[in-house]
């Protein structure tokens, strides 16, 4: 399993480079994130108006503390990751669309891991686009 490391954002056409660990540069494309964010819709959205489903809206998630939403009732194990600090970065983000139970034990996020770095860039690049978190 790669380990991301940030270093480098550029928001050109949607199009953000991630730095793996590995050495190898990674560019997110936005448009095929969304494309990929599909597998995503069923539980989650990134409309600022929309609500909770049956996973926490996801607008404006990079640079949000976890289990930081009023009015999404998050798991045990969410709430004990955010008392421990997580904030969604796009390391964070990264690990943890890559193996949910890695990152947070005992989450309840039931779809499969994204194991693909290019479709996790992807669909980092997509979220982006909504911004940073603003308290």
């Amino acid at each position: 399993m790669l380990r991301v490391t940030l270093a480098a954002l550029l928001m050109i056409g949607g199009a953000a480079m991630i730095q793996l660990s590995g050495g190898a540069t990674e560019t997110g494309d936005a448009a095929r994130g969304e494309k990929a964010f599909q597998r995503c819709y069923a539980c989650h959205s990134i409309k600022p108006d929309e609500g909770h489903l049956q996973g926490p809206n996801l607008f404006r998630i990079l640079g949000r503390p976890a289990a930081a939403l009023p009015g999404f009732e998050y798991s045990e194990a969410m709430r004990r990751k955010a008392a421990e600090g997580l904030v969604w970065d796009r390391t964070t983000l990264d690990a943890y669309i890559a193996d949910p139970e890695a990152v947070v034990p005992g989450t309840l996020m039931s779809i499969p891991p994204v194991r693909d770095p290019q479709e996790r860039a992807d669909l980092i690049a997509y979220l982006s686009l909504s911004g940073q978190f603003k308290d």
